[in-house]
Formats: C-alpha cells, structure tokens, sequence
C-alpha cells in the first residue's frame, strides 16, 4: 500500500489552513502558493473535503476556507478518506477474492491485518496534533495573507473633481447662463 499524491497534498493543505485559520478564511491560492501545489488541484481536494464537512467556504472578498469542526476532532483518515483515498493494503480491495474464483491468497489476512492497523494508526493522529507538531518545529504564521488583493484597502483620500456637467439639466443650464 502506498499513499498517494491526493491523501499527502490533502493532508499538508489542512495542516496549513489549520495553522492559519484564526485570522480568518484561508484562501486556497495562499496555501498553493505556500505549499506548492496546483491551485486547481486544491481546489477538487477541497470540494471533497467541503462534502464531507471538513472545512467550510465563506465567498466574497475575504473569504476562504476554514475548518468545518474543530483540529482536534479532525483525524488524518477523515482527510485520506474524504478525498476518496484507499487504505487497503490487499491486492484484491477486501472483496476476498484475490485469486479471483478460488478465493483468498494464501496472505490475505496478513494485509486485512495491516490495513487495520494503518486505519486505527491515522484515526489516531488529529489534525491538532500535526499543528502542534509544525509549531513545535518553528513554523512561523504570517498574520497577513501571502497573495497581495488586486483591490486597495485604504481608501481614496482625494476624490476626483470633474467640472463638466453631470446631467442633461445640468449641461442645459450651463447652455442657458451663457
């Protein structure tokens, strides 16, 4: 059994929202930009991840996702298993049928066993645990986002004068004083 690309990026980006979601929705280009991984790929992980109610999308300018429960009641196989990831260590995906119409192969419980043990093993490890673990290391969070907004939060101190007419009446009266 090997873990994919989808349950790894899937796992890593949580981590990184996780990590910043208290200053509020992480937008899914700040985190592809921060973990390197393809923003439309990030984009189907996290639509997975929004169907099984691991994290939640606000829309809008500021918006972004955050976590759908709790980092502590979030366990890696939630996050493998939402994005449709496989853990089975068995040839014939537990159906018995290794050998096709003769039944098991002869180790077939030996990878039964292991695929409990990989089960019970990622069902142990929360989502907290794995940001514990990044801040323990030195993991610095950023309070500003990583993508600079196109829009300008300070606003216009001086607005524009046009002398011309704004109107039809306006433009009217101009003609009428002259």
């Amino acid at each position: 059994m090997r873990l994919t690309t989808k349950g790894r990026f899937a796992v890593t980006a949580m981590i990184d929202l996780a990590l910043r979601q208290n200053s509020g929705p992480v937008t899914l280009a700040a985190i592809s930009q921060r973990q390197q991984i393809s923003l439309s790929y990030l984009e189907q992980l996290f639509g997975k991840l929004r169907r099984h109610e691991l994290v939640e999308s606000t829309r809008g300018p500021g918006g972004g996702y955050s976590l759908g429960r709790k980092a502590a009641e979030i366990t890696v196989a939630d996050i493998i298993v939402s994005v449709d990831e496989p853990i089975d260590a068995t040839q014939c995906g537990g159906k018995e049928n290794c050998l096709g119409e003769a039944g098991r192969c002869m180790t077939h419980e030996l990878w039964a066993s292991l695929n409990q043990r990989m089960v019970e093993f990622l069902d142990s490890v929360t989502l907290q645990k794995l940001v514990d673990d990044q801040l323990a290391k030195g993991v610095t969070v950023e309070n500003k986002p990583a993508v600079k907004r196109a829009i300008s939060a300070q606003p216009v101190v001086k607005p524009i004068r046009v002398n011309a007419p704004n109107s039809v009446f306006a433009l009217g009266n101009v003609f009428a004083k002259s």
